[in-house]
């Protein structure tokens, strides 16, 4: 008799962040009408880095860089090849006389500065203490240039965490506040399809839960070797929970989660409206027999 491989907690909320928490569409009901109020409009203070300066920069040798950074619309990540990596997530960002500057979330709302062109990019990491209208000040400058590739060894270390955090930003801008549950979950297959199939397979999900796990160890300051070890990590807790949400929220069987079965339930909500007919259940009793259904399937799981 052999035990199932049981996926922690967290690995649970990983998934659930990636495929239903990415925005309020999915993971909360619409509020009850309220008569309407004067608000005045919230400014949108972020200017998402310019597209010339997106992409992967290095420093050093192309075959075998010092240090490498993905720049994406609303986020950076600096890669050294023997040091912590850095992501930072524009909570805000604006131009100021030729820069990008992007202020992150956090106690301490770290900055991180741009400028450049297509082939040529300069950074600056201001401390925080550094005033704004004195910006970039004393910080010492990094110079990045383009690569034809990736190293190999870079490409197989964080190709997968690179791809998601951009996957992320479009999941974030498509399950933002507002959105449909339907366009939320077409946002959620649109950016975890590899195969072209428009459905999430198992390997899909997978995938997404990998470059979650790397997310979260790059945003801790994580070192090459931690990063490494997350992802031989992530290879097994990734498969465990796509498994489990495809056990889940595959209705129809086929092996695979469409948009349609991830809003199952939350499209259309308050449709359900019940039926006349009947007398109410006592909620003590339905809950005893919840718990024994729970038994027998924890049973069927763990004793293999």
């Amino acid at each position: 008799m052999t035990r199932a491989l049981l996926f922690p907690a967290p690995a649970a909320a990983l998934l659930a962040a990636t495929l239903l928490a990415a925005g309020p569409a999915l993971a909360q009901a619409p509020a009850a009408p309220v008569p309407p109020v004067s608000v005045p409009p919230v400014p949108v203070p972020l200017s998402p880095v310019p597209e010339p300066l997106r992409g992967p920069w290095f420093q050093g040798e192309c075959a075998a860089p010092a240090a490498a950074l993905q720049v994406t619309a609303r986020a950076v990540v600096r890669l050294p090849a023997d040091g912590p990596a850095r992501l930072v997530r524009f909570a805000e960002a604006r131009q100021a006389e030729g820069w990008t500057v992007g202020t992150g979330r956090g106690a301490e709302a770290p900055r991180f500065m741009l400028r450049g062109t297509a082939t040529a990019l300069e950074t600056a990491e201001p401390d925080a203490k550094l005033r704004d209208d004195r910006l970039p000040g004393d910080t010492p400058l990094r110079a990045w240039h383009r690569c034809p590739a990736a190293p190999l060894g870079l490409a197989g270390l964080h190709g997968e965490g690179i791809s998601f955090l951009a996957a992320l930003e479009g999941l974030e801008a498509a399950c933002s506040s507002g959105a449909t549950p339907e366009a939320c979950a077409a946002g959620i297959i649109r950016q975890g399809d590899v195969s072209g199939d428009g459905k999430l397979s198992v390997a899909e999900i997978a995938r997404m839960v990998r470059g979650a796990t790397w997310l979260l160890a790059a945003a801790e300051d994580a070192p090459p070797e931690t990063v490494l070890a997350t992802g031989g990590g992530g290879i097994l807790a990734g498969v465990a929970v796509a498994r489990l949400t495809m056990e889940s929220l595959d209705y129809d069987g086929d092996g695979k989660l469409s948009a349609a079965e991830l809003a199952q339930d939350r499209a259309g909500f308050g449709g359900a409206t019940g039926t006349e007919a009947g007398r109410p259940l006592r909620l003590e009793g339905l809950q005893e027999g919840v718990a024994l259904l729970r038994g027998v399937l924890d049973g069927l799981l763990l004793e293999r």
